[in-house]
């Protein structure tokens, strides 16, 4: 899995913003064609979060992100690599998250929950 991290409140322009689609776009088109792509989807900003922690009084619901981050998880890929090293090669092809020294992408094995 491919953990998006950006700054939501880091401006951009329109011209940035297309930019940055057009290089999801191509991520996108050439994983499908592979057939490596297993997921995709961007995030709602944290405004729309809503947390919810356990305390011995019970659930305590909460609006907003869990924590308060100079970076966001904007949203993630699922992708199925045959080891790191081609992990790392898309993850450079990731256009969001990666300008400057905001933001990254963060690569994890996914577990999967077997039944029984």
């Amino acid at each position: 899995m491919f953990l998006i991290y950006s700054k939501e409140t880091e401006g951009m322009t329109e011209e940035q913003a297309n930019e940055i689609r057009r290089g999801h776009t191509s991520v996108l088109e050439e994983t499908s064609r592979r057939g490596i792509l297993l997921g995709v989807d961007r995030l709602h900003p944290t405004v729309t979060a809503t947390s919810v922690r356990m305390s011995p009084e019970g659930p305590m619901i909460t609006d907003g992100p869990f924590a308060e981050t100079k970076e966001q998880l904007a949203g993630y890929y699922m992708l199925e690599c045959a080891d790191l090293d081609e992990a790392i090669e898309w993850a450079k092809r990731i256009p969001s998250g990666c300008r400057g020294s905001s933001g990254c992408i963060e690569i994890r094995p996914i577990d999967p929950i077997r039944k029984p």
